[in-house]
């Protein structure tokens, strides 16, 4: 079956099922019908040399991996040295391995790709430059806290000086830049910069010299791998920062500078970091200075109000008012104290009248007087007289004594009544 008979419509109701073996032969023959032999760009990655002398790999970038493989006949001919991590170019076509059902590129051609040549002599310089003692700590020279003025060797249209400027201004930096400007890629960028160190060295205004730009890649970064801006960074009389590209980017200005910093925006931010926190110092103390005088006039105030005062005191009209004010409670106590004085007299005047009068004969005769008469209208109440004025009767026999019992009578007995008005003679009878 040809390419173009796959059908990319819906299911047949009438086709017979494929096998795997058959749909596997047919996609063998779309795939390596349908792409052309062509070269591939990656990085070599699962490496398998076999006894027989073929070679199995990967090629793989950020999104994708390709299997590879190269038969013994192609990997004889190869002038490179294959391994893990190596970037290369490969040129071969695609084919499907059926029995695994495993398409794979069958290389027939690789080439070192210009990244991996450009990472090996960036390693070969920097190992060399190295054990020259170029990027020895003993050379580097200690960065100024505080630089006055700072010249930046970039691009003057480049986002890295916008950036730059960008954070010194929000930070409140208030030094001087001045931007040094240079080519920081391609062809003949290195020697501009170069130019540029020599000039600030020249001019002799500046504390500190930032050295950079950007980020991109290892070719867009190349210029400050080049050994004479290497050198000039080394040498330069005037402490330099690198700061070139992102944080992952690594060139050989960064170890031959006095100090890296991971991005131009990351530079800004350390050479305004002590002038931010002198800042935040000089703020913290102005606003203690303004505590403290403002605290230091509330005591001064307080002790001229307070001296204010005990001058007030201590003024003739003052010591005058309060001489009025001592009299006037001396005479109102001397006041009081008479009038207690006098009312507590009148008190005891007045029990010892009490008790005169109650001492008095006159006093004892009415009182005597007055139990008398009591004593008199009691007996009165109780007298024969009194009683017979309430209705009573009194019953007497011929002798003239009181008959008090009834059964002391006789029939025919002579007896006498008194009434209050007068006695009335009785004769008892028979009852």
């Amino acid at each position: 079956m040809s390419p173009a008979s796959i059908s990319l419509g819906g299911p047949d109701p009438g086709s017979r099922p494929l096998t795997v073996s058959e749909f596997t032969r047919q996609v063998k023959a779309v795939l390596e019908g349908g792409i052309e032999p062509c070269w591939v760009r990656g990085e070599v990655s699962n490496l398998r040399i076999q006894p027989s002398g073929h070679v199995y790999f990967s090629l793989k970038d950020a999104g994708a991996q390709l299997s590879a493989v190269m038969f013994r006949a192609q990997a004889a001919r190869q002038s490179i040295k294959l391994g893990d991590g190596l970037q290369v170019v490969a040129f071969g076509s695609v084919s499907v391995y059926e029995p695994r059902g495993q398409y794979q590129l069958n290389v027939k051609t690789l080439v070192d790709d210009g990244v991996g040549a450009l990472q090996r002599e960036y390693e070969a310089l920097r190992r060399r430059l190295s054990d020259e003692g170029l990027f020895d700590a003993a050379r580097k020279k200690p960065i100024p806290q505080m630089p006055a003025t700072v010249g930046f060797v970039t691009s003057p249209t480049g986002a890295a000086a916008q950036d730059f400027m960008r954070i010194l201004i929000r930070r409140g930096w208030r030094g001087r830049v001045v931007v040094l400007p240079a080519k920081v890629q391609g062809e003949g960028a290195a020697a501009e910069m170069v130019e540029m160190l020599g000039l600030a060295e020249t001019l002799g205004i500046f504390d500190l010299i930032v050295i950079g730009r950007g980020g991109g890649s290892i070719e867009d970064l190349w210029a400050f791998n080049e050994e004479p801006l290497v050198r000039a960074v080394a040498s330069c009389r005037i402490p330099t920062i690198s700061a070139v590209g992102h944080e992952i980017d690594f060139t050989l200005c960064d170890f031959a500078a006095d100090l890296r910093a991971e991005t131009p925006s990351g530079a800004a931010e350390l050479i305004s970091s002590e002038f931010v926190r002198f800042a935040e110092r000089t703020e913290s103390a102005g606003r203690a200075i303004s505590s403290a005088i403002d605290e230091a006039v509330s005591r001064a105030r307080e002790r001229v109000s307070h001296g204010r005062s005990r001058l007030r005191l201590l003024s003739p009209a003052a010591q005058v008012e309060r001489g009025y004010l001592r009299l006037d409670d001396m005479s109102n106590r001397l006041g009081s104290a008479l009038r207690s004085s006098v009312q507590l007299r009148r008190h005891r005047l007045s029990g010892a009248a009490s008790r005169l009068d109650r001492a008095s004969p006159e006093t004892r005769v009415q009182i005597a007087s007055h139990r008398l008469l009591s004593l008199w209208k009691r007996l009165q109440g109780a007298s024969p007289g009194s009683v017979l004025n309430r209705g009573f009767a009194i019953v007497r026999d011929e002798k003239g004594r009181p008959v008090i019992r009834r059964a002391g009578i006789v029939p025919g007995q002579r007896l006498e009544a008194e009434f209050a008005d007068g006695r009335t003679p009785l004769r008892a009878e028979r009852g």
